[in-house]
């Protein structure tokens, strides 16, 4: 019977060495031949390790099965994942370390027959975080181990429906020499959890880290082979949680769900606008932007400052919106609409934490920075949204009724459109009352 082997595989060129080299020979790229394991019976069969047919079919002749979901009791996760778990499937969820991963899977795993693998913490550990979350543990079982053999047997013989690993950077498998968390370990590791989450048809949540610049740790295969990502995303020093997804077999990408972390676990948000906005306040520099993250329309506040500039060059720094966005829309106000920007600093926040990437939140961001040049306040009933060409003009974008109707059941009245103003010079005399 031939056994597995081990050689180490360049990740720019597939070269391939016997033993591990620092520089490959054939690309003479530094550090990238990675230890890999070589099954020959692995190579006959599908990346999920099971039989694949051997013809090509006529898709109109596949048999049409539904796709079946496990509803986790958690609305804001079904939302993200698309209408809740499919069965088999490989969910990653990666975040800040801190930020509340374990938390939010622990209380997921408590309403299933789950197989909690912790490879950070003791039984004891995860016995005082689920105390303090409040749930049932009568069908959550822990197993505290980091090689990966010895999880799958242990998972193996046991009717679960869930199996949460934490963390798959821990994970090693000893057919490797490498230790946990290197390329080789974590893509080895992950590859047999998707085969046995696709064999038992058992949902598995991997969780993973991510380093200093937002990226989760380990090489890009690991998203690959997984069915969905899940980022978690916040600052520590607040109660929101921005839950969201950027890849999903089974759903969209564009939704969110919205948490508040405490003391006792993770609690959904059913109301984000209303929550968003409770600590408002009536000042220059604010104004409502009514955005939608996947089918919700949400109300956010936009802040914004200005200030005069220390130095040569003014600053412009933003939080919640992509930097050189805040820098086009500096360029039209200063060009279009005639505020002068040139010798002052521009910072712009998103209240709340999130993450706003769609163009109906340009005019109130425009709108926040000439509140705070002209120090003037917005009218605290207002609401605004639109996008805002390079030629100053204010351009309409999906589902503007849907968010003016959310809006207006918060109770904003007035609403700065492209239907009401044209350009952005007349959006700016028009919220701000300017007489020229």
């Amino acid at each position: 019977m031939a056994k597995s082997s081990t050689t180490y595989i360049c990740q720019q060129c597939n070269y391939q060495s016997p033993q591990y080299l620092g520089k490959c020979p054939n690309c003479n790229s530094w550090n990238s031949l990675v230890e890999t394991l070589i099954s020959p019976k692995e190579q006959k069969l599908g990346s999920a390790g099971i039989n694949l047919p051997s013809k090509p079919q006529r898709l109109s002749e596949a048999a049409h099965k539904p796709l079946k979901r496990i509803q986790t009791k958690v609305s804001e996760l079904d939302r993200v994942l698309g209408g809740g778990i499919v069965p088999g499937s490989v969910v990653l969820l990666a975040g800040d370390p801190g930020i509340g991963k374990s938390t939010l899977l622990l209380q997921i795993a408590s309403f299933f027959k789950t197989l909690y693998v912790s490879g950070e913490e003791s039984v004891e550990q995860v016995r005082l975080r689920f105390d303090r979350i409040g749930k049932s543990a009568k069908d959550l079982f822990v197993f505290t181990d980091t090689d990966v053999d010895r999880v799958m047997d242990a998972a193996t013989g046991e009717d679960y429906q869930i199996i949460v690993i934490d963390s798959i950077q821990t994970m090693v498998t000893a057919d490797l020499t490498t230790t946990a968390g290197s390329i080789g370990q974590l893509r080895e590791s992950a590859y047999r959890l998707q085969r046995l989450a696709k064999q038992g048809n058992t949902a598995v949540f991997l969780v993973g880290h991510v380093t200093k610049e937002g990226s989760i740790a380990g090489p890009k295969v690991l998203e690959h082979l997984v069915d969905t990502v899940l980022y978690l995303q916040g600052d520590s020093g607040k109660l929101f949680r921005i839950l969201s997804a950027t890849k999903n077999r089974f759903g969209p990408v564009d939704e969110i769900g919205v948490f508040e972390m405490d003391e006792f676990g993770m609690h959904e948000v059913k109301n984000p606008s209303k929550e968003f906005l409770s600590s408002r306040i009536s000042a220059p520099g604010s104004i409502v932007a009514p955005v939608m993250e996947g089918s919700r329309p949400i109300l956010t506040e936009v802040q914004a400052l200005t200030s005069p500039t220390n130095f040569g060059l003014p600053t412009r720094r933003s939080s919640g919106i992509h930097p050189n966005r805040l820098q086009i829309l500096v360029a039209i106000l200063s060009k279009r609409a005639g505020v002068k920007l040139e010798n002052q600093d521009v910072f712009v926040n998103i209240a709340g934490g999130l993450q706003i990437k769609e163009p109906g939140i340009d005019l109130g961001v425009c709108l926040a920075i000439a509140s705070s040049a002209y120090d003037k306040v917005i009218l605290k009933t207002s609401a605004a949204v639109g996008e805002v060409g390079l030629l100053g003009e204010i351009r309409s974008v999906p589902y503007e009724e849907k968010r003016l109707q959310e809006a207006k059941r918060l109770g904003f009245k007035n609403f700065i459109t492209s239907k009401k103003v044209k350009n952005l010079r007349e959006a700016v005399k028009s919220a701000l009352d300017l007489k020229s």
